[in-house]
Formats: structure tokens, C-alpha cells, sequence
């Protein structure tokens, strides 16, 4: 790490790894999802790249390539072969993955459960609020270790994304509904009955394990990120229903693995292609740490973060 003085004020120089990125594709398309994701017809130059972190290991490798005349990265959240639970995901790893190879949005998709009669098992939401019920406030954030920062998260979701994934599913013909609260909930096991019924009472849309902790990093990671959430079952609160197993998981699942290829096909081209949406400068009034105080490990970690702000 170098240091230089400038108008007696301190700026620094980032680290390589920082550097690395402006020599590689930018202003690329994310996609977190399952595997079959990436069996998508027309996704051309696949190449899987290892990518290594300041918060250890992603869950698989990144898989770039085209897709719909767009640059695009994947990663399978589960890793290849289903192999990591949700609360041993490393959201930090994963989105620092992403934006290290020049992602600047983030489609996310996911299967949850339904709160709700009228979100039906198959059907696709597009939820545009979240509420934490994990215990992981710290491994969901970028910042700490000497640098504070606090980035309004009233809206979790990035609108400008979400409208267009709203667009291309019902170009799609998809049985989509338009916002809900996706309660994140950290499992592994299913809900209980009791906070299924009181998630349902309380008028939350749909239950899943993985989504809060990916865009909360997205966030503070400067990346537009929009959930397309595919519903495989009732969770557990609807009496005359059956339970949610594993089975029925994967069958409405693999119903609409197709329905989520076209409709991702549909809304890249839409994307904007420059970076300029509000998400993409959330940090600019969140870091609250004077810049003189930033230790220097922890811009080293942070050096594709900090960036524009250092």
C-alpha cells in the first residue's frame, strides 16, 4: 500500500487488486441462482474463473460468457451439486466475487416458500421489500474493522431492475406478482407452524433462506440487485395443504427453471449498459469514518469498494 500526500490530504493508491478490475470487462450482468440457470440456450464463451476474496471463498467458481449480446457472470449459490446450506453462504465473498469481475447488476433468483393463498405454488414474485429474521448483521456487511459506514436500505431492492424483470415476466406470460416482503428466515430446517401463521397474519408474501444477506451486500457493493422469486410451495401455515418437503421443492422448481431462463432473456437487454442508476452510488453520503482514519488492512480489503471514494 502506497500513500500519497496531496493538498495536505491524505489519499491513497489501492491495492492491485482494486487495479485489476479496470483491465477487465466491466459493466457486466450477474445471475445467483441454481445450476440449471446456466444451461440456458444462446449463453456462448462460457468459461468457469476462480475468484479469490479479502472474505475467503465464493461458493463455486464464476461462470462468464454471452448471453443476449451481454457480458455475463454465474454463480451457482449452492454450489455445483447443492453442497452449501444457506446459512453457510458467504454473501460478502460471493458479491465481492461478482463485483471483482465487473458486475454492476445482480438478477437473483430463488425459490421461497408462499405466505399467502393468492401466491400460488409456480407462481413468480418480485418482492421489493425484506424482513431479517437471521442472526448475521455482521457477515452482511462489507464494512467495520475501523470503517463505518451506514447505506439507506428503506428500499431494498433496486426498482430500475426490478421493473424490468416485472416487464419481461409478463412478456413471458409468467403468472408474476408485482412487489411483497420476502421474510428471510436462516434454516436450514423449514419453518415452524407458529412462524408460518404469524408471517402469514402479519401479511409477508413468500419465506426464503438466502436473499437479505445477498442484497445488503449488493448494496453497500454499489451493484443494482432485483430478486425473482419462484414459489415452490405453501411453507407450513395453510392447514389443508401439504407440508413443504424437498420433493415438491424440486419439481415446481424445475416447472419453472425454463419460465426463469426466457424471462432472463428477455429483460438483459433492457439493462442499461452504463452503470448509473441509484444504486450504483449508495455509498456516497453512507461512510461515516473519516478517510484519515480508514486503517490500512482494511482498505486493502475493501480497495474495490472504496474506490471512487478514496
Amino acid at each position: 500500500m502506497e500513500w500519497i500526500r496531496w493538498n495536505n490530504e491524505i489519499s491513497l493508491t489501492l491495492p492491485r487488486e482494486a487495479r485489476i478490475v479496470s483491465m477487465m470487462t466491466t459493466n457486466r450482468i450477474g445471475i445467483i441462482g441454481g445450476s440449471g440457470l446456466y444451461h440456458i440456450e444462446g449463453f456462448t464463451d462460457q468459461k468457469w474463473i476462480k475468484v479469490k476474496t479479502p472474505f475467503g471463498s465464493p461458493s463455486d467458481e464464476f461462470l462468464t460468457g454471452k448471453l443476449a449480446n451481454r457480458e455475463v457472470v454465474f454463480l451457482p449459490r449452492h454450489a455445483r451439486g447443492h453442497r452449501i446450506l444457506p446459512a453457510e453462504l458467504n454473501h460478502r465473498a460471493n458479491i465481492y466475487g461478482m463485483k471483482k469481475l465487473g458486475v454492476e447488476w445482480i438478477i437473483s433468483v430463488s425459490a421461497v416458500g408462499s405466505l399467502q393463498t393468492k401466491l400460488k405454488p409456480c407462481d413468480l414474485v418480485l418482492p421489493d421489500q425484506f424482513v431479517d429474521r437471521t442472526k448475521k448483521s455482521l457477515e452482511h456487511t462489507f464494512f467495520g474493522r475501523g470503517i463505518v459506514a451506514h447505506v439507506a436500505f428503506a428500499d431494498p431492492i433496486c426498482e430500475n431492475l426490478r421493473q424490468i424483470l416485472l416487464r419481461s415476466a409478463k412478456n413471458c406470460k409468467a403468472r408474476v406478482h408485482n412487489g411483497g416482503t420476502y421474510v428471510n428466515m436462516e434454516g436450514p430446517a423449514f419453518s415452524t407452524r407458529a412462524e408460518s401463521i404469524t408471517h402469514h397474519q402479519a401479511g409477508y408474501s413468500v419465506v426464503g433462506m438466502t436473499n437479505l444477506g445477498e442484497a445488503k451486500c449488493a448494496r453497500e457493493a454499489e451493484i443494482s440487485y432485483a430478486t425473482l422469486a419462484m414459489v415452490t410451495d405453501y411453507d407450513c401455515w395453510k392447514a389443508n395443504e401439504a407440508h413443504v418437503t424437498v420433493e415438491m421443492i424440486i419439481a415446481n422448481l424445475t416447472k419453472n427453471a425454463a419460465l426463469a431462463q426466457r424471462i432472463i432473456i428477455d429483460a438483459i437487454p433492457s439493462i442499461a449498459t452504463e452503470p448509473n442508476w441509484p444504486a450504483h452510488s449508495a455509498l456516497k453520503n453512507a461512510i461515516m469514518t473519516d478517510r484519515k482514519h480508514w486503517p490500512r488492512s482494511t482498505i486493502r480489503e475493501l480497495g474495490l469498494i472504496l474506490k471512487k471514494y478514496g
